[in-house]
């Protein structure tokens, strides 16, 4: 025999399995709950609502910390250079607009 069929053996542990009925039924109850659980928690990792709730927070995440030092004060000089670049593109999308409806 290659398997731990024949052996009292549980090979996910490495634990002795009971020999008594009952213990082996509450060990079995044990572990399908155990497994109910695990299957319950990745339903809800994967439904859209909870990996969309996840993204945002994640998101939200990064700006705060981008936008604040540890201390939880406002970072201008990022905040600046970020309302600058903004202006930047605005401008130069603007700019092209009215250079192409020139052309027409």
């Amino acid at each position: 025999m290659t398997t731990n069929e024949g052996t009292n053996q549980d090979a996910a542990a490495g634990r002795k399995l009971p020999s008594d009925p009952v213990a082996i039924e509450q060990v079995i109850a044990e572990r399908r709950a155990n497994l109910a659980s695990t299957i319950d928690e990745l339903a809800q990792r994967t439904r859209p609502k909870e990996i969309a709730r996840r993204s945002a927070a994640g998101a939200k995440g990064q700006v705060e910390a981008f936008a604040r030092t540890p201390d939880g004060v406002l970072r201008t000089e990022r905040l600046a250079a970020v309302a600058a670049a903004v202006a930047v593109l605005v401008t130069v999308v603007a700019l092209l607009r009215r250079r192409a409806g020139r052309s027409r």
